[in-house]
């Protein structure tokens, strides 16, 4: 009883204040806000990839390849289009850049040009790889690089199977190609082996028939001596009429050159001829027009000329009234400018009694100067417009007396004069008109001899042309029967004297007969031989078949089969031991700061008690942290356990583990033993191996695995979640009961010591102290 009215004690003061209440119940929400909200945030992201925006390029231009049209880069993005793998964009090349620099896509994927065109060259001598341009971008996210760069890896795989299917079928079409050659050639060897025994019959012939050759070489050698002599008669003469169609040549080329300048002249003529012709016409038909314009020209001078005397008149009369006009603008800026001052003045003297009500003497006055002022501005203002007036009139005046003198002495005696000269000029027209007719009429004339000497000068080039290149045939035709001639002369005189060797030759030829005999007969039995083991081989290439299944195997000889060895569903469960032993350590470390690890609620009866009130409050924490995270992580996120129950015992055991490791630092040291807690937490973060392996961390780092309480809680965490093995949890967890059990020792014995510091002596007389709220 008295052991647990410390506990109780603690209790009762956590539930009085209402602010340690309030922390401490927060700080339980520690491990649901880190294991929870983190799991719950990564929980399954690759299911979303389909989301993750990928920028496709096809810059692939095709290739033929067997006479077929080959486009892998189409073929690809349709494999692609079939993926779930990312959300993939067929995009242009300066789309895809542009959204990798503002961060639109997180990678991009660009089949070049050449694609198509490279795995057209395996056989050739250089054969060129297909390549895939793979451009992540790595500071928008690192991860979906990675990410990018295994989907990248699986559409390799799928361009090499496109690629050797296709190989295979073509190369078993060639197979079958071989197969039909084999047979062809079988039966060639067949019909070699039957030319084999005519060719022995035949060399019994040329035996018999060498004989007779030796005989008649004497008779052949004489005819040849007739022939020589002949053949050099024949080179001198045709030397002489190669140099006759030379010369003949050489004037026909003149002459042909002459014809054509003859017929460029005549075109040119034609041309100009043809230009005239048109031109004449369109003088012609213009002509009426012209003579109908300058009869109307000459009706409107006469026109004018009767109306010359009314303009004299007017102008006349206008230079009269602009003259009264200047006159009576000054009487009328006297008048205006009296009228305006009187109106002014009556009704300012209308309005005075009015005013005087309203204004004062001195406002009445400066009115009055004021509209003075107005009428003496008004004044000059009418003085100077109408002095502009009067200096427009003046000037109107005077322009129309000279008006008026121009048309009187100068207008009226030309325009007389240009009337008769238009009357010439009509005359003239007329006779010009008739003049123009008749050349239209004879270029009409002249073109039709132009075209007629055109056309002549045309038969008599291309005629020139003919007779040039036959010439010149006859004479390559004469250099031919020179050099032919001479040829022969010397070829007759090189037969002459072989013919002496023809006759042994000929006695040589008889023996190797022989010989000839022999081997026909060998090669007879060899085309045999030749023709059954082709017919052999084609029987055996005609039994390759090729087939669908056949070129499946050869693309993808080999298939993984996937068989996985305790399957975690998704990221989030595979992740979820180290957050999980994440949160509960801060959740642990987190308590410390609200709740006073040290000072006792009231005085305790020894260091035993004294424990057992701080670490029943501690156990009270830590299994509320482990149950509360344990029901949202089962029944929250459905995380999928092995066992539901030693899942929970699991998080009862690390949480409370935690709790004893952090409460013996913070007891024995307060604000250092935190950060020595803290120490731990970041070395627990990169060496419990909760996230990669333990072979992947630094070496330097690994040794600290084996003496961290968070490790073991992850191999425990994963036992129970995904692998089943329940031995190896509880081994993890007995290890964690150990360090519990370690902690709690020697806080306990810190707690005696501490009770015996502050308490052993029982002749003191304070008050003893306690919390304070």
């Amino acid at each position: 009883m008295m052991k647990k009215s410390l506990f109780i004690a603690e209790l009762k003061d956590i539930l009085s204040n209402r602010m340690l209440l309030i922390s401490i119940l927060a700080v339980l929400f520690i491990p649901l806000l880190y294991a929870g909200t983190l799991l719950w945030a990564f929980w399954d992201p690759y299911s979303q990839l389909e989301d993750l925006p990928v920028a496709v390029v096809n810059k692939d231009s095709g290739a033929d390849f067997e006479g077929e049209k080959l486009t892998l880069g189409k073929e690809l993005i349709k494999e692609i289009d079939k993926s779930d793998d990312f959300d993939f964009r067929l995009v242009s090349e300066h789309e895809a850049k542009k959204g990798l620099d503002n961060q639109t896509f997180y990678m991009m994927i660009e089949i070049p040009a050449n694609f198509s065109k490279n795995a057209t060259t395996l056989l050739e001598e250089k054969p060129e790889k297909l390549e895939l341009k793979y451009v992540p971008n790595e500071s928008f996210n690192f991860l979906s690089a990675q990410m990018g760069e295994t989907a990248v890896k699986e559409i390799r795989t799928s361009v090499q199977k496109s690629v050797t299917k296709t190989y295979s079928e073509t190369m078993f079409e060639k197979i079958k190609l071989m197969g039909e050659g084999l047979s062809s050639a079988s039966d060639g060897a067949g019909e070699l082996g039957e030319g084999a025994e005519k060719l022995s019959e035949g060399a019994i012939q040329i035996k018999e028939n060498l004989a007779a050759l030796a005989d008649n070489s004497i008779q052949f050698s004489e005819g040849i001596s007739k022939a020589g002599n002949g053949s050099k008669e024949l080179a001198s003469g045709a030397a002489k009429l190669n140099s006759g169609l030379a010369q003949l040549e050489e004037g026909q080329n003149k002459l042909a050159a002459g014809s054509e300048e003859l017929q460029n002249g005549a075109n040119n003529l034609a041309v100009g001829i043809s230009s005239l012709q048109t031109g004449l016409h369109t003088v012609d038909g213009k002509m009426e027009e012209l003579n109908s314009g300058t009869a109307e020209m000459k009706k409107g001078v006469e026109q004018f000329q009767e109306k010359l005397p009314e303009l004299t008149k007017g102008t006349k009369e206008l230079a009269s009234g602009a003259e009264q006009l200047n006159n009576g603008l000054g009487q009328f800026e006297e008048q205006l400018i009296a009228e305006l001052n009187g109106s002014i003045n009556q009704q300012l003297e209308q309005y005075m009694p009015l005013l005087q009500q309203k204004l004062t003497p001195v406002e009445i006055a400066v009115l009055k100067q004021q509209v003075a002022q107005q009428q003496q501005q008004m004044a000059e203002k009418i003085k100077s417009s109408v002095g502009e007036l009067q200096t427009g009139s003046a000037k109107l005046a005077s322009g129309a007396k000279e008006v008026n003198g121009a048309i009187s002495g100068q207008l009226a005696p030309n325009i007389k004069s240009l009337n008769e000269g238009l009357g010439k000029v009509q005359t003239g027209q007329q006779q010009l008109k008739a003049g123009v007719h008749e050349l239209a009429l004879g270029s009409d004339q002249l073109a039709g001899g132009a075209g007629k000497l055109q056309s002549g000068e045309k038969e008599l080039t291309e005629g020139m042309n003919q007779l040039s290149e036959k010439l010149s045939e006859a004479k390559n035709g004469s250099a031919e029967l020179a050099g032919g001639a001479e040829t022969l002369s010397g070829g007759l005189g090189q037969l002459n004297s072989g013919s002496a060797k023809l006759s042994e030759g000929a006695g040589k030829l008889a023996e190797g007969s022989v010989d000839l005999e022999n081997g026909s007969a060998q090669m007879k039995e060899g085309t045999k031989e030749l023709h059954e083991k082709l017919e052999e081989a084609a029987e055996k290439a005609n039994e390759v078949k090729g087939k669908e299944e056949t070129y499946d195997m050869m693309a993808e000889p080999v298939k993984v089969d996937k068989e996985v060895n305790h399957h975690v569903p998704n990221y989030g469960t595979g992740i979820a031991p180290y957050f999980l032993s994440l949160g509960l350590f801060v959740g642990a470390l987190m308590l410390t700061i609200v709740f006073q690890l040290r000072e006792p609620a009231k005085r305790p009866t020894n260091g035993f008690s004294w424990f057992l009130g701080k670490f029943g409050v501690l156990f009270l924490a830590g299994l509320a942290q482990s149950l509360l995270v344990s029901a949202i992580l089962l029944y929250g996120l459905n995380i999928e356990v092995q066992s539901v129950p030693l899942f929970i015992l699991t998080a009862v055991i690390t949480s409370l583990t935690f709790m004893a490791i952090i409460q013996m630092l913070v007891t024995m040291w307060g604000n250092p033993g935190r950060f020595i807690a803290v120490l731990i937490l970041i070395l627990q973060l990169t060496a419990s191996a909760g996230t990669f392996p333990l072979e992947l961390i630094p070496k330097a780092l690994q040794p600290f695995n084996s003496i961290l309480p968070m490790a073991y809680s992850v191999r425990a965490f994963k036992a129970v979640i995904s692998s089943g093995d329940f031995d190896f949890m509880w081994v993890n967890n007995g290890v964690l009961g150990l360090f519990a059990a370690g902690c709690i020792l020697i806080t306990m014995l810190f707690f005696k010591r501490l009770f015996k510091r502050q308490y052993g002596i029982e002749k003191r007389k304070a008050p003893v102290q306690t919390r304070q709220a």
